[in-house]
Parts: C-alpha cells; sequence; structure tokens
C-alpha cells in the first residue's frame, strides 16, 4: 500500500504531465498501482491532497528556522527565509500549484475557498512562530494584517516569475518587508510619543 506521500507525489507529476483539473485519483490509483480504497485511506477528496501539498510547504518552512544561524538573523531577514523557503519548496512544480490556486479561486467552490483561508492563517501563525514574533493585542494584529498581506503578495508574484531561482521575487519580498518594517517603526514611534504626551499633560488636569 502506498504511503500519503507517494500519493501526493504521484498526483503533482500527473498534474506536470497533463493539469490539475485533469488528474483524477483514479489515475492516482492507477500509477502507483493501488486501489482507489487505498487512496481513500489516505485522502477523502482530491482537494485533500493540495492540502497536503501546501502542508509539504509549512514544513520545509518550519525547517529552515531549525538552522544554527537562524537566530541571529534580524526579523527581517527570518521572515525573507522563511517566507522564499515556502516557496522554494514548491517551485520544482510551479505550474501545477498555479492550477491548483486558480482551481481554488473558481467562483462556486467556497466550499474549498473557506478551509483554504484557514490555512493561509495556519501559515502566517507558523511563520510569526518560528520568526520569534511576539507582538501583542493591537500591534499582532496588525503584524498579522501585513504579514499575511506580504506573504500571499509575494506568492502571487512568484507565481509568474521565471527569473532564476526565482530572484526577483526573492527582491520583490524584501522590498516589502523593508516597507513594512519602515511603516511598523514608524506608527509606533508616533503612538508612543503620543502616549508620552498624554502623560505629561495629565497632572495639570487635576
Amino acid at each position: 500500500m502506498a504511503t500519503a506521500d507517494q500519493i501526493v507525489n504521484a498526483a503533482v507529476e500527473l498534474g506536470e504531465q497533463k493539469s490539475w483539473e485533469a488528474v483524477r485519483l483514479h489515475d492516482v490509483a492507477t500509477a502507483l498501482g493501488i486501489t482507489l480504497d487505498d487512496v481513500r485511506a489516505h485522502f477523502r477528496e482530491k482537494e485533500d491532497i493540495v492540502d497536503a501539498w501546501f502542508e509539504r510547504a509549512d514544513s520545509a518552512m518550519l525547517r529552515v528556522a531549525q538552522a544554527p544561524n537562524f537566530c541571529y538573523l534580524t526579523p527581517r531577514q527570518r521572515l525573507h527565509r522563511l517566507i522564499m523557503a515556502w516557496l522554494g519548496s514548491l517551485y520544482p512544480y510551479r505550474r501545477t500549484t498555479r492550477q491548483m490556486i486558480y482551481g481554488k479561486l473558481e467562483p462556486g467552490h467556497i466550499h474549498i475557498q473557506v478551509p483554504g483561508l484557514m490555512h493561509i492563517s495556519r501559515t502566517v501563525q507558523w511563520m510569526r512562530e518560528a520568526a520569534g514574533r511576539d507582538a501583542t493585542y493591537f500591534r499582532r494584529a496588525l503584524e498579522e494584517t501585513g504579514l499575511t498581506t506580504i506573504y500571499l503578495t509575494a506568492f502571487i508574484h512568484w507565481m509568474n516569475d521565471n527569473s532564476a531561482g526565482a530572484i526577483r521575487t526573492s527582491r520583490f519580498l524584501d522590498g516589502c518587508l523593508a516597507m513594512a518594517e519602515n511603516l511598523d517603526r514608524a506608527i509606533f514611534t508616533a503612538r508612543h510619543a503620543g502616549e508620552g504626551e498624554g502623560s505629561e499633560k495629565a497632572p495639570q488636569g487635576t
């Protein structure tokens, strides 16, 4: 009986040969010499294979955080490395990955779009954990929103990036992270300055 990883591999390979839309689970079973019931033992439906494919990217991203020198990187460098590792794990099958995403975005696919959004949220949460981000309350919410936007924007950019090693995406991502870092600094410097002014004026009203 094939493992879950073997089933995912076979499905993605078939997607590269024709298209992800054309891949059927009975094709995957035939390619591996197993039955449909063997496939069902691991995956309830084809969309579960898509989820498993992106979970691989999550795992690749978290493995990067285990590198001995990772803790010495700046927060911006950590996030850059994590996102590029996530994308890099999918790179050999970028065409099929792109088709998986487009399939999720088709009208009438609400049943797979909502879980997809939840997966994005989980990926961003693991990304923050791996990067050692520890903001709380308002700053955490703002950071999560900004990081989600950057991650998705970089993903879209990457899907159409034909440069060697996705270097254009890497540069684009670095620019987005730098902009977010500057914006975060400006917002919270101004906020702390406002709080300081308020505390100085408080005694005058007593």
